[in-house]
């Protein structure tokens, strides 16, 4: 039960500091990202991709499911713009929520509740990223001409998909008979949404001694876990 309420929380966690602090530096969120990003990498070498090279027979197989995550995580960046690691565009005159922004949202949210309800360890890493990506999504959906309203409907329905992806790993016989594939491929989508963090973040490729060190925290802090 935990599990549900913490990945849930997360997203209100980072919508409200945002309501909060509304000219929130930069600088310091895009530090933010880095720590989550370099945590979401760091628990997914730890935790999850030793849980599925278990079985030495088939881990070639699992190496394909892992590419077809990283795949499908670039397939759903076309929809959502790159939300999941706060590239976000958005028609700051658009009075909608944007349906291919949420549904690609939902997906990738719903796919990284699946290892949370057999590696807990997992879950930190989760809501450490999904709290700076909240932040972005609330900052750019703020921006808009949207009604209050129904940001806070996507915002809820957005916080609750990673429960429900836990949800169906718990209890749907057919996810946990197919649980170290979906593990893959969901490992595949860390692997591609926490590099490109890690990566993209970095400003005209300039090395970034504070960046460094939050890297080098975030990654000792997901070992100790």
């Amino acid at each position: 039960m935990n599990s549900y309420i913490l990945s849930i929380s997360a997203v209100f966690i980072g919508s409200i500091i945002v309501y909060i602090f509304k000219n929130a530096n930069q600088k310091n969120l895009k530090l933010l990202l880095a720590f989550s990003g370099a945590f979401l990498l760091a628990s997914t070498i730890f935790n999850l991709l030793p849980e599925v090279f278990e079985d030495h027979t088939s881990a070639k197989k699992t190496g394909v499911w892992i590419m077809i995550g990283i795949l499908l995580q670039k397939v759903l960046e076309y929809f959502s713009k790159g939300a999941e690691h706060g590239h976000i565009h958005i028609d700051k005159e658009t009075k909608k929520i944007p349906k291919l922004l949420f549904i690609s949202l939902g997906i990738h949210a719903v796919l990284e509740g699946f290892p949370i309800h057999q590696t807990e360890g997992v879950l930190v890493g989760i809501i450490i990223h999904k709290i700076p990506v909240a932040m972005i999504l609330t900052t750019f959906l703020f921006k808009t001409e949207i009604k209050k309203s129904a940001i806070l409907l996507f915002l809820t329905l957005f916080a609750f998909m990673t429960p429900l992806g836990t949800l169906i790993a718990a209890y749907f016989e057919t996810a946990q008979d197919y649980y170290t594939e979906i593990t893959a491929l969901v490992i595949g989508i860390f692997l591609h949404v926490s590099t490109t963090i890690l990566f993209e973040s970095n400003e005209g490729h300039k090395f970034n001694i504070t960046k460094l060190m939050v890297i080098l925290i975030a990654t000792t802090i997901a070992y100790l876990i």
